[in-house]
């Protein structure tokens, strides 16, 4: 809409109505929302009036929705200008279910529908089968959503699983169930209650293998009747069906509470091939090396820092997520690999930040990587460098580095 129709259209007087009857709630019921005529019409059965205590109850959703109303607006008028850094962040969402639990039995949860990001999500997927969500199943399969959203467009089939809000297995391939059975061949054990998500529409040939292991929840664009067939059997699977993958290039913005304030930063959105990477070797990638190198940059946009991620074919064969020392990253990844039987012969190797020294690098050498993507920027980048030259190995910096915390 312009911004002429936005500024008519904003309500000034129900907003000040709402707001002053939710303030008289010792004399006034507020409703807000038509679900809550029938709990009133309850209340008033008993003596012709509403409760104090519905009253209050009400009056305070009454004050959060006009909260949420006004919240919107601030974050239009801020989209307006060029300013980052709005003097008040506000936010707002509408519960859209009460959790069992949190991350642990003895933590209170809810899933809340933002009112500013209208994108479709996993609160918005339909739920075909299986009991509810838990707060981890959401968080898990978020994750997953995001990963996936970077083969949106991918010509080939991609399958991402993910353990504790961690990749585990990532690949592409020509159908869904090569993509699947590569992704799964990274690290079989952390798959084991995990959660996939796919870019296709979910067949039968892929729900019959993903069926040999217990699952936790499966993403997908769309399901046939075969794979919803084979799937049903497994009771306490959780499908979601979405009808479109999320923009990963969307703009929004993530926040996290901390004590006494909100850190808010406007979301990674950075692609692989957003800004070239620059080869600083005398060695140059070659091209299957550019393309296995350009899908590892992906997927350790993705993985929790320190990361480091192994890749071969489009498919990751090992990697290394949130560990103190980057080194130790690339030494858990080279022995997920070699436990899950992969070799890293020939492999091609992203880091998520730096090297700040060239042990790490190395270290990924010994383990049989020819070709390194990193952000570069280390006081010793020469150094670096000149390891990666003495070991023949070609490594290209994108200037820009993926923490994620």
């Amino acid at each position: 809409s312009s911004v002429e129709d936005v500024i008519e259209n904003i309500d000034v007087g129900g907003p000040a109505m709402i707001r002053a009857a939710a303030k008289n709630h010792g004399d006034v019921t507020v409703i807000v929302e038509p679900a809550d005529y029938l709990p009133v019409l309850a209340d008033m059965e008993n003596s012709g009036d509403t409760s104090a205590a519905l009253r209050k109850l009400l009056a305070a959703k009454a004050f959060a929705r006009t909260a949420a109303y006004d919240t919107a607006i601030a974050r239009w008028m801020d989209s307006q200008h060029a300013t980052n850094t709005p003097a008040w962040f506000t936010t707002g969402g509408a519960l859209s279910s009460a959790l069992r639990y949190g991350e642990n039995p003895h933590q209170t949860a809810a899933a809340y529908l933002s009112v500013h990001d209208r994108r479709q999500g996993i609160l918005q997927a339909k739920q075909v089968q299986g009991k509810e969500l838990s707060y981890n199943n959401i968080n898990d399969a978020d994750a997953a959503l995001e990963a996936i959203a970077e083969f949106a467009e991918e010509q080939l089939a991609a399958c991402v699983i993910v353990k504790h809000a961690n990749p585990c297995g990532v690949a592409l391939g020509e159908d869904l169930r090569s993509a699947y059975e590569k992704a799964l061949a990274c690290d079989q054990t952390s798959a084991f209650g995990g959660i996939i998500a796919f870019n296709r529409v979910l067949d039968g040939a892929t729900a019959a293998a993903i069926s040999q292991i217990f699952t936790e929840v499966i993403v997908a664009p769309g399901v046939d009747d075969e794979a919803r067939q084979i799937l049903a059997a497994k009771k306490n699977l959780r499908l979601l069906l979405l009808d479109d993958i999320p923009d990963p290039a969307a703009l929004g913005v993530s926040y996290k509470s901390i004590i006494g304030g909100l850190l808010v930063q406007s979301r990674d959105r950075s692609q692989a091939d957003e800004n070239v990477p620059r080869c600083v070797t005398k060695r140059q990638p070659t091209s299957r090396e550019w393309q296995d190198l350009r899908f590892a940059w992906k997927i350790a946009k993705h993985v929790k820092s320190n990361a480091i991620v192994f890749v071969k074919d489009q498919a990751t064969l090992g990697i290394g997520a949130g560990q103190m020392s980057r080194i130790d990253s690339t030494r858990i990844a080279a022995r997920k690999a070699e436990d899950a039987g992969l070799f890293l012969n020939s492999s091609a190797v992203a880091s998520d930040a730096f090297f700040p020294f060239p042990d790490g690098l190395l270290a990924a050498a010994d383990a049989g990587a020819t070709a390194i993507i990193q952000p570069g920027g280390a006081l010793k980048d020469d150094d670096v460098i000149a390891a990666a030259d003495a070991r023949g190995l070609a490594m290209v910096f994108t200037g820009i580095r993926h923490f994620k915390h």
